[in-house]
């Protein structure tokens, strides 16, 4: 790529996240939590600033405590915080999580009228683009207004200055008013995006109906329907103009796929889970660093994989992404890439 002021922008959540200080209790037997930050955007700042991507940030933030705490936190990271307006009437958004490994971790969101959902247009326009080499927007930022139409205008700047245009698509499904806004909404936005990342079940939410994400919630369609359900989101995706998608599959690892090419499968690094969150946004940290050093797909995706499996033995999310020292040596001492 291209020398540029800045290498990566992410946009959308960010939040303090209160974390379950007592692993394996049950939530209502929680004693005490430990103060993180989080957001899936923040998390990928953070993430890649650590990896040493020169990174910078558009969220908002509230006038108020946690929005202090959320914004120190990113200037003691390093990453560009010019562009995080304190948005006034609004509130800093806040998640609370508990950790019962290997797969329980219930999470409840307090986002009522939080400040990064009421980002506009004009804190989009006060973001010099040209300056970027890549933007990583999250789909919850196009969950509601005056957010999703700043996201649907932010793609245009980015697209008009040649920026290259990721999103991981980021479901929660509380996030949106009707669960058929979150399909409708992101099939809309995908073909302003170069570069799509989402795990099986956010594709599969991406285009399926009601009923059949009842169905599969109940694990009543069989494994092979849910394959083909997959398969066909997947050509969806593809036929909508993305040049290459990326299929996040945990443990398993990762798959490729680029129009008129095959799947292009890449392994991960099987590791002992303590907590889940946070691995996708490490991923992409990991996946927009190759990107942004000029390596091929799999290397790329190879270093995400072992920046997700490495965020998923610790305890938390943004506050614990590994640096590029750290993974560098994980991935020696795992074969290499």
């Amino acid at each position: 790529m291209i020398s540029k002021k800045y290498d990566l922008l992410t946009l959308g959540r960010s939040s303090i996240d209160l974390y379950s200080a007592n692993v394996g209790s049950p939530f209502e037997k929680i004693s005490a939590f430990n103060a993180f930050v989080g957001g899936c955007p923040l998390n990928i700042a953070t993430g890649a600033q650590r990896l040493g991507v020169k990174t910078a940030i558009l969220t908002g933030i509230g006038n108020d405590q946690v929005g202090n705490f959320i914004k120190h936190f990113l200037d003691q990271e390093g990453i560009d915080t010019q562009w995080v307006p304190t948005i006034d009437g609004t509130r800093s958004s806040a998640v609370v999580l508990g950790i019962e490994p290997p797969d329980k971790f219930p999470l409840v969101y307090y986002r009522e009228n939080c400040a990064d959902i009421n980002l506009n247009i004009d804190q989009v326009a006060a973001i010099p683009f040209a300056d970027f080499k890549a933007a990583a927007f999250s789909g919850t930022a196009f969950s509601k207004d005056p957010s999703r139409t700043a996201m649907f205008y932010a793609l245009e700047l980015a697209k008009k200055n040649g920026v290259t245009t990721l999103l991981d698509i980021d479901f929660r499904a509380d996030q949106w008013d009707d669960p058929r806004s979150f399909g409708i909404t992101l099939r809309a936005a995908l073909s302003n995006f170069k570069i799509v990342v989402g795990t099986e079940e956010e594709i599969l939410a991406t285009f399926l109906t009601d009923k059949e994400q009842l169905l599969i919630k109940h694990q009543q369609i069989s494994a092979p329907e849910i394959r083909g359900n997959i398969d066909n989101a997947i050509q969806e995706i593809m036929r909508s103009g993305v040049e290459t998608l990326v299929v996040k599959r945990g443990k398993e690892g990762a798959s490729i796929f680029q129009p008129g090419k095959d799947e292009v499968k890449v392994p991960g690094f099987p590791v002992e889970v303590l907590n889940v969150l946070g691995a996708g946004d490490a991923f992409c940290a990991g996946f927009s660093y190759g990107l942004l050093n000029d390596w091929d797909l799999f290397k790329s995706v190879r270093m995400g994989n072992a920046c997700g499996a490495m965020i998923v033995t610790r305890e938390g999310c943004a506050n614990f992404m590994p640096t590029h020292q750290e993974v560098m040596a994980f991935v020696e001492t795992r074969g290499g890439f």
